[in-house]
């Protein structure tokens, strides 16, 4: 089970992040003032739309690289992964906290930081992360 400080911890793992709260006064993690994950509880519409489904526990948005991922995710383990109408057609997935383990919440914001990143910036970090040799 992972928690927010795993998620500040892993964010901050990434070069240029910053933290600052959204509009609605929640943490938000973002590379060069673009938000790539942030803490997001569902609201009356979204606990309307989900039903008996809708999870309690902690909520994490996160960005990914486009719609197919997002689809990928949200078939390979619905258990983790879900979203609601007010996200529909927007690439980013919802993530509950309770149900994930740190290794794979890992890739999840990395991978998120990667689709927000400028491009110079994500080419050199990927570098730094390739082992040595190739």
């Amino acid at each position: 089970m992972a928690s927010w400080e795993d998620v500040r911890r892993i964010a901050f793992a990434l070069p240029e992040t910053t933290e600052r709260a959204s509009y609605d006064g929640l943490p938000a993690w973002r590379v060069r003032d673009k938000p790539f994950v942030w803490e997001r509880p569902l609201r009356a519409a979204d606990r309307a739309a989900l039903g008996a489904a809708a999870p309690d526990g902690p909520i994490l948005g996160a960005r990914v690289p486009d719609l197919g991922v997002k689809e990928a995710l949200l078939a390979d383990d619905p258990s983790v992964y879900f979203t609601t109408p007010h996200f529909e057609g927007y690439p980013a997935v919802l993530v509950r906290l309770d149900r994930i383990g740190v290794p794979e919440l890992t890739e999840v914001i990395t991978e998120a930081w990667y689709a927000r990143a400028p491009k110079r910036l994500a080419a050199a970090h990927r570098a730094q992360q390739e082992p040595a040799g190739g």
